[in-house]
């Protein structure tokens, strides 16, 4: 019997913790929206929270969170299982300004712990981090605008000479973003 195509083969599971944990943002990247669960990734400071669940810390120009790692400290999120080499690469190209790092997260239903991929911060130094990012205001304020920003990235993606990355197509909208967040 044939093996299915290499793009099919592989299983990864990443952990998520800022626009990803959003179901439609995950169904116009990965056109499907695999199951997820609750976890929490041990010493990580999530530049979202200060101590887990409490604070959520914004990028300066940007509308969406970040991680790095520091002793002691938890992020909240949730893993998205049974993602594809396919999908991962296309996660990789819609998360530009990070790096794709192997981690241990907890589930934090059962406690189990497991290896998972996670989108960390590239720049530990970066001057641009500051103050609380929180999910739910950002589902209201810019759930929409974003799910479109993502869409036209796909659709970018999806062209004869696509764009490898989305920081490009993403830097064009975000003035938009942002200027409509504040009106």
């Amino acid at each position: 019997m044939a093996m299915p195509p290499a793009a099919a083969t592989g299983s990864h599971n990443v952990f998520v913790y800022g626009s990803l944990m959003a179901d439609e943002v995950v169904r116009a990247i990965l056109k499907r929206v695999p199951l997820a669960v609750p976890a929490i990734l041990q010493d990580y400071l999530d530049l979202r929270f200060h101590s887990i669940c409490r604070h959520r810390f914004n990028i300066k120009g940007r509308i969406y969170p970040a991680i790095l790692p520091a002793e002691s400290k938890k992020v909240a999120g949730l893993v998205i299982t049974g993602i594809t080499d396919e999908e991962l690469q296309v996660l990789d190209a819609f998360e530009p300004e990070y790096t794709r790092t192997r981690v241990e997260a907890s589930l934090t239903d059962s406690s189990e712990k497991m290896l998972v991929d996670a989108y960390v911060w590239s720049d530990a130094e970066d001057p641009d981090l500051y103050g609380e990012w929180d999910f739910e205001e950002w589902k209201k304020l810019h759930l929409k605008d974003f799910l479109t920003m993502t869409s036209g990235f796909m659709h970018e993606r999806e062209q004869p000479e696509p764009k490898t990355q989305c920081k490009d197509y993403a830097e064009s909208q975000t003035t938009n973003l942002l200027l409509r967040s504040t009106i």
